[in-house]
Protein backbone atom coordinates (compact mmCIF):
# COMPACT_ATOMS: atom_id res chain seq x y z
CA UNK A 1 0.00 0.00 0.00
CA UNK A 2 1.22 3.49 -0.90
CA UNK A 3 0.88 6.08 1.88
CA UNK A 4 0.50 9.67 0.72
CA UNK A 5 2.11 12.20 3.05
CA UNK A 6 0.79 15.57 4.16
CA UNK A 7 2.92 18.68 3.74
CA UNK A 8 3.62 18.58 7.48
CA UNK A 9 4.81 14.99 7.30
CA UNK A 10 7.01 15.78 4.31
CA UNK A 11 8.64 18.58 6.30
CA UNK A 12 9.42 16.11 9.10
CA UNK A 13 11.01 13.85 6.50
CA UNK A 14 12.98 16.77 5.09
CA UNK A 15 14.40 17.35 8.57
CA UNK A 16 15.48 13.69 8.69
CA UNK A 17 17.04 13.84 5.24
CA UNK A 18 18.90 17.09 5.83
CA UNK A 19 20.36 15.62 9.00
CA UNK A 20 21.77 12.80 6.86
CA UNK A 21 23.28 15.35 4.48
CA UNK A 22 24.87 17.14 7.46
CA UNK A 23 26.14 13.82 8.82
CA UNK A 24 27.71 12.97 5.47
CA UNK A 25 29.31 16.42 5.42
CA UNK A 26 30.71 15.75 8.89
CA UNK A 27 32.24 12.50 7.63
CA UNK A 28 33.67 14.06 4.47
CA UNK A 29 36.97 15.33 6.01
CA UNK A 30 37.47 11.94 7.70
CA UNK A 31 37.13 9.87 4.53
CA UNK A 32 40.84 9.45 3.87
CA UNK A 33 43.50 6.75 3.73
CA UNK A 34 44.15 4.96 7.01
CA UNK A 35 40.66 5.40 8.45
CA UNK A 36 38.44 2.39 9.23
CA UNK A 37 34.82 2.20 8.17
CA UNK A 38 33.94 1.26 11.77
CA UNK A 39 35.36 4.58 12.97
CA UNK A 40 33.31 6.51 10.41
CA UNK A 41 30.20 4.62 11.50
CA UNK A 42 30.86 5.55 15.13
CA UNK A 43 31.21 9.24 14.27
CA UNK A 44 28.03 9.15 12.18
CA UNK A 45 25.98 7.52 14.94
CA UNK A 46 27.19 10.01 17.54
CA UNK A 47 26.32 12.94 15.26
CA UNK A 48 22.85 11.58 14.50
CA UNK A 49 22.03 10.97 18.17
CA UNK A 50 23.52 14.31 19.26
CA UNK A 51 21.07 15.97 16.89
CA UNK A 52 18.04 14.29 18.43
CA UNK A 53 17.50 11.56 15.87
CA UNK A 54 17.72 7.77 15.78
CA UNK A 55 19.95 5.89 13.28
CA UNK A 56 16.99 4.05 11.79
CA UNK A 57 18.84 1.24 10.01
CA UNK A 58 20.52 0.08 13.24
CA UNK A 59 18.59 -3.03 14.24
CA UNK A 60 16.38 -2.92 11.13
CA UNK A 61 15.84 -6.57 10.20
CA UNK A 62 18.90 -7.30 12.33
CA UNK A 63 21.33 -4.88 10.65
CA UNK A 64 24.05 -4.17 13.25
CA UNK A 65 25.22 -0.63 12.48
CA UNK A 66 24.09 2.97 12.07
CA UNK A 67 25.35 3.22 8.48
CA UNK A 68 26.17 1.10 5.47
CA UNK A 69 29.81 1.58 4.37
CA UNK A 70 30.45 0.04 0.96
CA UNK A 71 34.01 0.09 -0.39
CA UNK A 72 34.99 -0.38 -4.06
CA UNK A 73 33.21 -3.50 -5.34
CA UNK A 74 30.66 -3.50 -2.51
CA UNK A 75 27.44 -2.25 -4.06
CA UNK A 76 25.37 -1.71 -0.92
CA UNK A 77 24.82 -2.80 2.71
CA UNK A 78 28.51 -2.99 3.53
CA UNK A 79 28.90 -3.53 7.27
CA UNK A 80 31.44 -1.17 8.84
CA UNK A 81 34.42 -3.13 10.21
CA UNK A 82 37.56 -2.21 12.13
CA UNK A 83 39.62 -4.23 9.67
CA UNK A 84 38.28 -2.40 6.60
CA UNK A 85 40.84 0.40 6.28
CA UNK A 86 40.47 2.96 3.51
CA UNK A 87 43.40 3.43 1.14
CA UNK A 88 44.27 5.91 -1.56
CA UNK A 89 42.24 5.29 -4.73
CA UNK A 90 39.29 3.61 -2.98
CA UNK A 91 35.70 4.74 -3.28
CA UNK A 92 33.34 4.63 -0.32
CA UNK A 93 29.55 4.67 -0.58
CA UNK A 94 27.88 5.74 2.66
CA UNK A 95 24.16 5.03 2.98
CA UNK A 96 22.22 5.91 6.13
CA UNK A 97 18.75 6.45 7.54
CA UNK A 98 17.48 8.64 10.34
CA UNK A 99 14.20 8.81 12.25
CA UNK A 100 12.67 11.85 13.96
CA UNK A 101 9.15 11.88 15.42
CA UNK A 102 8.26 8.60 13.76
CA UNK A 103 9.28 9.51 10.20
CA UNK A 104 12.38 8.44 8.27
CA UNK A 105 14.97 9.98 6.03
CA UNK A 106 17.31 8.14 3.65
CA UNK A 107 20.23 9.23 1.47
CA UNK A 108 23.57 7.95 0.15
CA UNK A 109 26.73 9.46 -1.31
CA UNK A 110 29.88 7.95 -2.81
CA UNK A 111 33.19 9.53 -1.77
CA UNK A 112 36.52 9.32 -3.55
CA UNK A 113 39.36 8.43 -1.16
CA UNK A 114 42.45 10.38 -2.18
CA UNK A 115 43.19 10.20 -5.90
CA UNK A 116 40.99 7.72 -7.77
CA UNK A 117 41.59 6.34 -11.25
CA UNK A 118 40.02 8.34 -14.13
CA UNK A 119 37.68 5.48 -15.05
CA UNK A 120 36.42 5.33 -11.46
CA UNK A 121 35.95 9.08 -11.29
CA UNK A 122 33.84 8.86 -14.45
CA UNK A 123 31.72 6.12 -12.86
CA UNK A 124 30.95 8.45 -9.95
CA UNK A 125 30.07 11.33 -12.27
CA UNK A 126 27.78 9.23 -14.46
CA UNK A 127 26.03 7.59 -11.51
CA UNK A 128 25.33 10.91 -9.81
CA UNK A 129 24.11 12.48 -13.04
CA UNK A 130 21.78 9.53 -13.63
CA UNK A 131 20.21 10.20 -10.24
CA UNK A 132 19.31 13.73 -11.23
CA UNK A 133 17.99 12.60 -14.60
CA UNK A 134 15.74 10.16 -12.75
CA UNK A 135 14.61 12.91 -10.38
CA UNK A 136 13.60 15.08 -13.36
CA UNK A 137 11.02 12.41 -14.20
CA UNK A 138 9.72 12.12 -10.62
CA UNK A 139 6.72 14.41 -11.03
CA UNK A 140 2.99 13.93 -10.60
CA UNK A 141 1.41 12.21 -13.60
CA UNK A 142 4.54 10.34 -14.66
CA UNK A 143 5.13 6.69 -13.83
CA UNK A 144 7.86 4.85 -11.96
CA UNK A 145 9.07 3.45 -15.28
CA UNK A 146 9.85 6.97 -16.51
CA UNK A 147 12.23 7.43 -13.56
CA UNK A 148 13.73 3.97 -14.01
CA UNK A 149 14.25 4.36 -17.76
CA UNK A 150 16.01 7.71 -17.34
CA UNK A 151 18.58 6.13 -15.01
CA UNK A 152 19.08 2.97 -17.03
CA UNK A 153 19.28 4.65 -20.43
CA UNK A 154 21.92 7.16 -19.35
CA UNK A 155 24.13 4.65 -17.52
CA UNK A 156 23.99 1.93 -20.14
CA UNK A 157 24.78 4.41 -22.92
CA UNK A 158 27.86 5.33 -20.87
CA UNK A 159 28.91 1.66 -20.87
CA UNK A 160 27.93 0.69 -17.31
CA UNK A 161 25.57 -1.90 -15.90
CA UNK A 162 22.57 -1.21 -13.68
CA UNK A 163 22.16 -3.38 -10.60
CA UNK A 164 18.92 -5.39 -10.68
CA UNK A 165 18.86 -7.06 -7.26
CA UNK A 166 18.81 -3.81 -5.23
CA UNK A 167 16.34 -1.01 -5.94
CA UNK A 168 14.88 2.22 -4.60
CA UNK A 169 11.65 2.36 -2.62
CA UNK A 170 8.97 4.41 -0.94
CA UNK A 171 9.72 6.00 2.43
CA UNK A 172 7.70 7.25 5.38
CA UNK A 173 7.13 5.81 8.82
CA UNK A 174 8.94 2.70 7.60
CA UNK A 175 12.31 2.56 5.84
CA UNK A 176 10.87 0.57 2.98
CA UNK A 177 7.38 1.28 1.75
CA UNK A 178 5.61 0.90 -1.57
CA UNK A 179 6.25 1.59 -4.36
CA UNK A 180 9.41 -0.17 -5.53
CA UNK A 181 11.65 2.13 -7.58
CA UNK A 182 13.95 0.06 -9.83
CA UNK A 183 16.85 1.69 -11.66
CA UNK A 184 15.82 -0.09 -14.86
CA UNK A 185 12.51 -0.12 -16.68
CA UNK A 186 10.35 1.17 -19.51
CA UNK A 187 8.78 4.54 -20.07
CA UNK A 188 5.10 4.65 -19.27
CA UNK A 189 5.19 1.54 -17.08
CA UNK A 190 4.67 1.10 -13.34
CA UNK A 191 2.77 2.99 -10.67
CA UNK A 192 1.51 6.50 -11.41
CA UNK A 193 3.30 9.13 -9.36
CA UNK A 194 0.94 11.22 -7.23
CA UNK A 195 1.45 14.32 -5.06
CA UNK A 196 2.26 13.26 -1.51
CA UNK A 197 4.24 10.18 -2.48
CA UNK A 198 7.79 10.10 -1.13
CA UNK A 199 10.31 7.87 -2.89
CA UNK A 200 14.01 7.11 -2.69
CA UNK A 201 15.78 7.10 -6.05
CA UNK A 202 19.15 5.41 -5.70
CA UNK A 203 21.16 4.33 -8.75
CA UNK A 204 23.62 1.52 -7.98
CA UNK A 205 25.85 1.33 -11.03
CA UNK A 206 28.73 -1.04 -11.79
CA UNK A 207 31.73 -0.71 -14.09
CA UNK A 208 31.46 -4.42 -14.82
CA UNK A 209 28.43 -6.73 -14.78
CA UNK A 210 25.43 -6.21 -12.56
CA UNK A 211 25.47 -9.63 -10.88
CA UNK A 212 25.86 -9.56 -7.09
CA UNK A 213 27.10 -11.92 -4.38
CA UNK A 214 26.36 -11.67 -0.65
CA UNK A 215 29.22 -12.06 1.84
CA UNK A 216 29.11 -14.50 4.73
CA UNK A 217 27.92 -11.73 7.05
CA UNK A 218 24.58 -11.93 5.25
CA UNK A 219 24.51 -8.23 4.34
CA UNK A 220 27.49 -7.05 2.32
CA UNK A 221 26.45 -7.17 -1.35
CA UNK A 222 29.32 -6.91 -3.80
CA UNK A 223 29.79 -7.13 -7.55
CA UNK A 224 30.53 -10.73 -8.49
CA UNK A 225 33.29 -9.63 -10.84
CA UNK A 226 34.80 -7.42 -8.07
CA UNK A 227 34.77 -4.29 -10.22
CA UNK A 228 33.89 -0.90 -8.69
CA UNK A 229 30.32 0.17 -7.98
CA UNK A 230 28.89 3.61 -7.17
CA UNK A 231 25.72 4.55 -5.27
CA UNK A 232 23.95 7.88 -4.85
CA UNK A 233 20.53 8.40 -3.31
CA UNK A 234 18.09 11.24 -2.82
CA UNK A 235 14.75 11.19 -1.04
CA UNK A 236 12.14 12.92 -3.21
CA UNK A 237 8.60 14.14 -2.56
CA UNK A 238 6.35 14.01 -5.61
CA UNK A 239 4.87 17.35 -6.63
CA UNK A 240 3.24 18.80 -9.73
CA UNK A 241 5.75 20.11 -12.24
CA UNK A 242 9.00 19.51 -10.35
CA UNK A 243 10.30 16.99 -7.82
CA UNK A 244 10.99 18.21 -4.28
CA UNK A 245 14.38 16.83 -3.20
CA UNK A 246 14.41 16.42 0.58
CA UNK A 247 18.12 15.58 0.98
CA UNK A 248 20.90 17.94 -0.15
CA UNK A 249 24.25 17.03 -1.68
CA UNK A 250 25.39 20.66 -1.74
CA UNK A 251 25.98 20.50 2.03
CA UNK A 252 28.43 17.64 1.44
CA UNK A 253 30.07 19.12 -1.61
CA UNK A 254 30.65 22.50 0.01
CA UNK A 255 32.64 20.68 2.68
CA UNK A 256 34.55 18.63 0.10
CA UNK A 257 35.46 21.79 -1.82
CA UNK A 258 37.21 23.20 1.26
CA UNK A 259 39.44 20.14 1.78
Amino acid sequence: MIFLKTDEEIELMRECCLLISKTLATLAPLVKPGVSTAYLDKIAEEFIRDNGAIPACKGYEGYPNATCMSVNDVVVHGIPYEHVILKDGDILSVDMDTMINGFCGDSAYTFAVGEVAPEVKRLLEVTKQSLFLGIEQAVAGNRIGDVSFAVQNYCEKAGYSVVRDMIGHGLGRDLHEDPDVPNYGRKGQGKILKPGMVICIEPMINIGKYDLAIDEDGWTARAKDHKPSAHYEHCVAIRKGKADILSDFSIIEQTLAKL
